[in-house]
């Protein structure tokens, strides 16, 4: 975090300068010093010196060794307490607008994908059985639907990470008129903690964003198991693409979906993360105390972890092939049309759970004839009916079934347009996340 301590520092110098606590010649001195040491650290001419207590106390000897006592004069008016607060939100306030970023990224492969794939006919399932029949457009903007809620979750965790703790001190304010307000603006900042207290011991903002990570990796979870289910030879409803797969040590045949694992694996390390910051936190009285420098292994962690799952799983599904025949043929078993013979019955006048039951037997019929409703004749329908007529036939196809799904939301082709565009007009409208 030496980037944002040292970008504190200088908007602190500034402000004292301001209030006439600093002599502008000393922060001049101070503000060309930090800014030395932010370029040699930058470039690698210097390094931070591991034995140092922290990264603040490392920052300031430097300071003090390269401009002599006047850089002692930094650190008047502020703690370590506020100045790590500050510190960690400047450092996570950039984090979450890459993770936002990336988010849009992934987002924007799937509008892509789900563009490519509005004919694609695949069984839509419950329960992990066959149910209706559904595009799989329809299915990849589910998840587009999940990633849009990740980004505005996000964007709210940001308002409450971009206030101000600098200030607060250790935990009562200063004695020195200093202008919080300032330096908050300096920073960017939204607005100043109220309470100082609070100010130093408030780590509800990584809980948020640590829960709001966990809700990522649940959806990229949900995601994998499925796409290793497709990619599988009992499905073959896709095929990742070599560079995210692997090969067995033995058997010369397989053809792992390892990175889609991978990011199911590391859902529970970021679970782990959320849970491990919470019960630090759980008994803590106020206000700093030495068990919070484990807020930032955690939430480290976690950003980590979900930006390089990120990483991976948009140019993973940007180079996912898929097998639209598979997914039609599976989709022409399991009977998946049925509600759709049911609904035709009901708009000739059948009450639904009638139909419901009547349907019902006539799949019954065809398990044990071991053929499916598309293949019944006419008489066979009519002997369970006299509402069944050649009219039936064109209602329980595939693509019928599809396209009469007109309810909104639904996976009827205007329907699943009209959240294309929903989804690329959010993403047109999601330029700048800082």
């Amino acid at each position: 975090m030496y980037r944002q301590d040292i970008g504190g520092s200088m908007a602190h110098a500034a402000m004292l300068a301001a209030q006439g606590i600093l002599s502008q010649a000393d922060c001049d001195a101070i503000t060309a010093g930090l800014e030395g040491i932010l370029q040699d650290l930058n470039s690698g001419a210097l390094c931070i010196d591991p034995q140092a207590e922290d990264i603040h106390m490392f920052v300031e000897a430097e300071l003090t060794r390269r401009i002599g006592d006047v850089g002692k004069r930094l650190h008047t008016a502020r703690s370590r307490n506020d100045q790590v607060a500050l510190d960690l939100r400047l450092y996570l306030r950039d984090e979450v607008a890459q993770l936002q970023a990336l988010l849009k990224e992934l987002m924007q492969v799937l509008v892509k994908q789900a563009q490519q794939n509005t004919d694609a006919i695949l069984p839509g399932y419950t329960h992990l059985q066959r149910a209706q029949p559904i595009t799989f457009a329809h299915h990849l903007l589910a998840y587009g639907m999940m990633f849009q809620r990740d980004i505005l979750r996000l964007q709210d965790v940001a308002k409450r990470i971009n206030v101000s703790p600098l200030g607060c001190c250790a935990l009562a304010g200063t004695t020195y008129n200093t202008d919080r307000k300032m330096v908050a603006k300096a920073l960017g900042f939204a607005d100043i903690a109220h309470n100082s207290m609070d100010g130093v011991s408030d780590r509800d903002f990584c809980v948020e964003l640590l829960a709001a990570l966990a809700v990522i990796m649940m959806h990229l979870s949900r995601f994998s198991e499925e796409l290793i289910l497709w990619s599988s030879w009992e499905f073959q409803f896709v095929e990742l693409d070599d560079a995210y797969t692997t090969g067995s040590s033995i058997m010369p045949q397989k053809k792992n979906s390892d990175m889609a694992e991978l990011v199911r694996g590391k859902t529970g390390r970021v679970y782990g993360d959320l849970m491990a910051m919470l019960t630090m936190l759980k008994g803590l009285p106020l206000a700093y105390n030495k068990d919070m420098q484990e807020d930032k292994e955690a939430v480290f962690d976690a950003v980590d972890t979900v930006k390089l799952c990120l990483q991976i799983f948009a140019p993973m599904l940007d180079t996912m092939t898929v097998h639209k025949e598979a997914m039609y043929a599976a989709a022409q078993k399991g009977f998946i049309n049925a509600t759709d013979l049911a609904d035709y019955l009901v708009k000739k006048g059948l009450p639904f759970r009638t139909a419901y039951q009547l349907v019902g037997q006539l799949v019954a019929l065809c398990i044990q004839q071991n053929t499916v409703l598309e293949a019944l004749p006419l008489e066979t329908y009519r002997q369970f009916s006299p509402l069944f007529e050649g009219d039936l036939y064109e209602e329980i196809d595939l693509h019928t079934c599809v396209e009469k799904r007109i309810s909104q939301g639904g996976t009827g082709p205007k329907s699943v347009q009209a959240q294309i565009d929903l989804l690329k007009e959010f993403l047109q409208n999601e330029t700048d996340f800082h």
